[in-house]
């Protein structure tokens, strides 16, 4: 079993460093809800877990969540809302998504928020060993200090400067030095610690949680390809500083990322579609299958028709995996050993979902051939959903879609702008009230002749999967997948 490594930029036979794999997945900064950029990671790393247990190996993976950001205080205060309530509320409503996605809880989900301790522990034993300085209630490290500072990366010191990934201030004695603490604004949430009243910095907190749950060394640190600099290289730089040089990762793990158009997709651009929103249309297995589909160190490109395909793809997996098995003939045609070979031969190969993937399709079609000529399956079929199951897929038909109520209220929002009509306040709270108040609008509107008006309600619904029917009985909405 081989896997990329970004450290060393090769191939690497896994060889975990004790019975246990030890791995660790940056998690959400819960400020909003979870989108397709997400979903690609977390998805890719609970089948990199499932297929690790498949192998036998024991793993402890932890996850952090990230309750405390410049970021979160910054929507926090946009939205008049606490940042324990705001981080708390996109918490939960990230748990919905990954168990909606079928991903499996981790091991540990440590938060920012209750690590304080730990956090203040290691920014004081790295400013005992001269790896950071105090300096105006905040706490820097001295990225001078490491010599190998940029080898996740593969930058140098002066590549970083060029690039523009520099945070300038008169505190810091060098412009790369990051914020291990940072002093307490009017406003902000704050802890008490040594060097005054204050917050952690986003870097220092992963490798507190690492060190607290994992140990000095971690067989599998994973994320976002966004992540490898500064956030990973700070990870290193910090925690092998602090445990006195003690490597820190053995196998460092990125996927690529989502992109939309030629962009990657991110809130800053605008250009986000939400698990929640993605689950209006499609089925949880159709999205895996989106993802997976692609080597996960691979961009992956956002299009309407691809996930259609996947739900197809889906379709044809499920059929197979649920046909009638009896048949009068015997069940030899099909040599099941063989694709469970197949399958391991492409997952060893540094988690090759694509191929993997491939030969459940190819299965899926010899289970199909098989029953047409009258053989049982019952053996093949379980093969595929065992397969299928270390891809985290469940094989259930798609249920009633889940419409996400902040969706149609942002439906509502542009038609009304469209109309030119004022918005007001919103007395319903469900997706299906809303959804009957556009039904209502669009119908009033024909009564008035207003035609061109009324597809514009249509056409906006239709856009988000919700198709209007006029029937003799009146108006019925449809979701589609």
């Amino acid at each position: 079993m081989k896997v990329f490594n970004t450290l060393s930029g090769t191939k690497e036979e896994f060889v975990p460093r004790g019975n246990e794999v030890k791995m660790y997945v940056c998690g959400v900064t819960p400020y909003d809800d979870s989108h397709i950029g997400h979903a690609m990671s977390y998805v890719i790393f609970d089948v990199i877990r499932r297929y690790l247990q498949f192998k036998g190996y024991k793993v402890k993976y932890v996850q952090n969540i990230t309750d405390i950001d410049d970021t979160l205080i910054d929507s926090a205060g946009k939205l008049g809302s606490s940042v324990s309530e705001l981080a708390g509320r996109f918490t939960d409503s990230y748990f919905e998504d990954m168990d909606a996605l079928n991903v499996g809880r981790v091991d540990i989900y440590p938060r920012a928020t209750e690590e304080i301790d730990k956090i203040i522990e290691v920014i004081d034993g790295l400013i005992d060993k001269g790896y950071a300085y105090p300096a105006g209630g905040s706490v820097y490290f001295r990225v001078g200090s490491v010599p190998d500072y940029g080898k996740l990366s593969h930058r140098s010191l002066e590549s970083m400067m060029a690039g523009g990934n520099v945070e300038f201030g008169k505190e810091k004695e060098h412009p790369l030095d990051f914020a291990l603490w940072k002093a307490a604004k009017p406003g902000e949430p704050w802890w008490e610690s040594p060097w005054g009243r204050g917050r952690p910095g986003w870097h220092i907190e992963c490798s507190a949680m690492s060190l607290k749950y994992l140990g000095d060394t971690l067989d599998i640190h994973g994320g976002g390809q966004d992540l490898v600099f500064p956030h990973h290289e700070n990870e290193i730089a910090q925690s092998e500083s602090f445990t006195g040089k003690k490597p820190f990762v053995k196998y460092w793990l990125h996927n690529g990322m989502v992109q939309f158009g030629e962009e990657k997709m991110s809130k800053s651009l605008g250009n986000l579609i939400t698990i929640k929103e993605a689950l209006t249309k499609h089925s949880a297995d159709a999205i895996r299958i989106f993802i997976l589909n692609s080597h996960y160190r691979s961009p992956l490109t956002y299009l309407e028709e691809s996930f259609e395909a996947a739900e197809k793809a889906a379709e044809r997996l499920r059929q197979a995996a649920q046909s009638e098995a009896g048949g009068e003939k015997g069940e030899g045609r099909i040599d099941v050993d063989t694709y469970r070979s197949q399958f391991v031969t492409a997952m060893d190969d540094d988690f090759n979902t694509a191929r993997a993937l491939a030969t459940l399709f190819d299965l899926a079609r010899e289970i199909n051939r098989a029953v047409e000529s009258g053989y049982r399956v019952a053996s093949a079929q379980k093969m595929l959903i065992e397969l299928g199951g270390i891809l985290g897929l469940t094989f259930k038909p798609p249920g009633k879609p889940v419409i996400d109520a902040g969706l149609v209220a942002r439906i509502r929002g542009s038609v009304y702008q469209e109309l030119n009509r004022v918005v007001t306040a919103e007395a319903a709270q469900t997706a299906e009230e809303l959804i009957e108040e556009l039904i209502s609008l669009r119908n009033q509107l024909r009564q008035d002749k207003e035609w061109q008006l009324a597809d514009i309600v249509r056409s906006k619904l239709d856009e988000a999967g919700i198709t209007l029917e006029d029937t003799p009985k009146g108006t019925v909405a449809k979701y589609r997948r």
